[in-house]
């Protein structure tokens, strides 16, 4: 999982949180004591962050990507799609954190269709899609969804690709390197 304090990113013009605090939900925030799956006790329904004046640093830097990038439409807002996407600054890879309360939220239409499309665009770059549902992490490619369980600090995500004569296959797994 990527830190966002080590990303500068601003939000698009004319976008803002509004009402929408999933991040607050699928998120685990050490500094404030939140676990992924379950929302922070900071959280004001309808209203946003209870500290957000004091809110930690970890909070202030993080933008979803729906936040950051106009293109992305407006059924791609969190409290819309029930996940949030944001780009891991290290891989590139795109991370879609999805609200256990929706857990099959991103098989669905038309967002399934789009993450496959993403993950064919990502493979040439060496970059994934990964679904996370708390701590349980998918790859979307797009052939298939491979589910590598929970990763732990230290795992790696590790792929080979090999071709074949139906063209190139990429296999992926879940590596401890601790």
């Amino acid at each position: 999982m990527h830190d966002p304090v080590i990303i500068d990113a601003q939000p698009a013009p004319g976008r803002a949180c509004g009402a929408c605090t999933l991040c607050c939900k699928v998120f685990d925030v050490p500094d404030v004591e939140s676990v992924a799956g379950k929302w922070c006790r900071h959280v004001k329904a309808g209203r946003g962050c209870g500290i957000h004046e004091t809110r930690p640093r970890h909070c202030r830097a993080f933008h979803c990507f729906w936040m950051t990038e106009s293109w992305i439409g407006p059924e791609w807002k969190p409290d819309r799609a029930k996940m949030v996407l944001s780009l891991d600054p290290g891989t590139r890879s795109m991370n879609v954190q999805v609200d256990p309360g929706q857990a099959n939220a991103w098989r669905q239409q038309p967002y399934y269709a789009q993450l496959k499309r993403w993950a064919a665009a990502s493979l040439p770059l060496k970059r994934f899609v990964l679904v996370h549902l708390n701590k349980h992490t998918t790859v979307v490619l797009p052939d298939r969804d491979v589910a590598l369980g929970v990763f732990e600090p230290g795992d790696r995500l590790i792929s080979t690709e090999r071709l074949t004569p139906s063209g190139l296959n990429v296999e992926v797994k879940r590596v401890s390197v601790g």
